[in-house]
């Protein structure tokens, strides 16, 4: 009995099921039921397996200590032909039942002497009897099933075999026993002295996602990873630390905002102070001694604009609120107009702090009318695009 013979469970169960069925007297195809019409033109069963799903409560359960295996569900369509290849006449449906209370007697599949070799080696490493159900046939269900041009809608049963285990041909590593010389004749138990498991010390914080991926100064963050509980980890977006508001092995909780204040008490990124919008590399650092830090890999955020009012100050735009954009970044003011983008400016005048930009000459560019405010720094666009009215 080899590990890997499990490995052929579902074609074992398919051949378990057909075999159930013809020691009560009935003929039993496998396939497709569209398919079975062409085989024979006698009365029969068909079994038709349509799904494979990983169990659901099973997906941890490990049977010696080493990586759980693949439980699994299989779920048939069993469907009677009489003999005209028809399955909606009375003798059809009356076949029908009579396979499925063959299967309903059989509720939980043994492994009797009058199994075939090749089944009983793919399924005797179950733990547990396979357990068959009947689920919900739906005419939705069927109708997917049986969608085509040369697809004929046929009454049929659905029918779950579980749990069906499939285990990986190579058993799992097991190590030796912590605090007992093996070299000995027998092994001898010698405490803190005795056999240890080489392991080597952890290697930093590692990132994998931010969520969300775009936001906005004073927004609270998450940063999900590994060995996220560390003492003393710092995230750091661009070259701004943040404030970290919450800790747990597998994430964390950032504020976007630096340590240290900015002018009359506020953040300094939104002071603009720290990076400007765009797209930034986030990272998160861990103390070493000497004054070093360990650094995790890197994730992208995007830090997005925050446009607070729009208004016209003789024929020029003056925009106001968050992170508007300094003279070193790309800034685009673009006007759109029922749906569509009229025109785009991109010469503007920034002002320290990033809190009022101006956009000139926008009167005299456009015509009359009612206009949304579309602002974009670095790539990334603002959430609030305000209306301005030229008139």
């Amino acid at each position: 009995m080899a590990r890997a013979d499990s490995q052929r469970a579902i074609g074992a169960v398919t051949m378990l099921l057909r075999d159930h069925l013809m020691r009560r007297g009935h003929a039993v195809s496998v396939g497709k039921p569209e398919v079975a019409t062409q085989t024979d033109s006698g009365a029969k069963l068909n079994l038709f397996l349509y799904e494979t799903t990983q169990e659901a409560s099973l997906r941890n359960v490990s049977l010696d200590g080493g990586p759980p295996p693949l439980w699994l569900a299989l779920r048939y369509l069993l469907t009677a032909f009489d003999t005209d290849d028809q399955s909606d006449s009375p003798e059809a449906h009356e076949l029908l039942g009579q396979g499925m209370t063959a299967l309903h007697e059989l509720n939980f599949l043994r492994l009797d002497p009058m199994v075939d070799a090749p089944v009983q080696s793919a399924l005797e490493q179950n733990p547990e009897p396979l357990k068959i159900t009947f689920e919900e046939s739906s005419p939705d269900l069927l109708s997917k099933l049986m969608q085509g041009a040369d697809e004929t809608y046929r009454l049929s049963v659905a029918v779950q075999v579980r749990p069906v285990l499939l285990l990986p041909a190579e058993p799992p590593n097991y190590a030796l026993l912590v605090g007992v010389d093996y070299t000995t004749t027998p092994p001898s138990e010698i405490g803190l002295d005795g056999r240890g498991i080489a392991v080597i010390p952890s290697l930093g914080a590692r990132l994998d996602r931010v969520e969300p991926a775009a936001f906005e100064p004073g927004q609270t963050i998450t940063l999900y990873g590994d060995e996220l509980h560390l003492a003393g980890l710092e995230a750091v977006l661009g070259d701004e630390v943040l404030r970290v508001t919450g800790q747990w092995p597998d994430r964390l909780a950032v504020e976007v905002e630096g340590l240290e204040p900015g002018p009359g008490g506020a953040g300094r990124i939104a002071s603009g102070l720290g990076p400007s919008a765009g797209e930034l590399p986030i990272r998160l650092r861990e103390p070493r001694p000497g004054g070093r830090f360990r650094s995790s890999n890197l994730v992208t955020g995007r830090l997005r604009p925050v446009v607070t009012g729009a208004a016209l100050n003789g024929a020029d735009l003056e925009i106001t609120g968050l992170l508007l954009g300094g003279e070193d970044d790309d800034v685009l003011v673009a006007m759109q107009q029922d749906g569509a983008v009229v025109h785009a400016f991109d010469t503007v005048t920034s002002h320290e702090g990033q809190q009022q930009l101006d956009v000139p000459g926008v009167a005299g560019a456009l015509d009359p009318g009612t206009y949304l405010v579309i602002l974009r720094v670095n790539g990334q666009q603002a959430r609030s695009s305000p209306t301005v009215v030229l008139t």
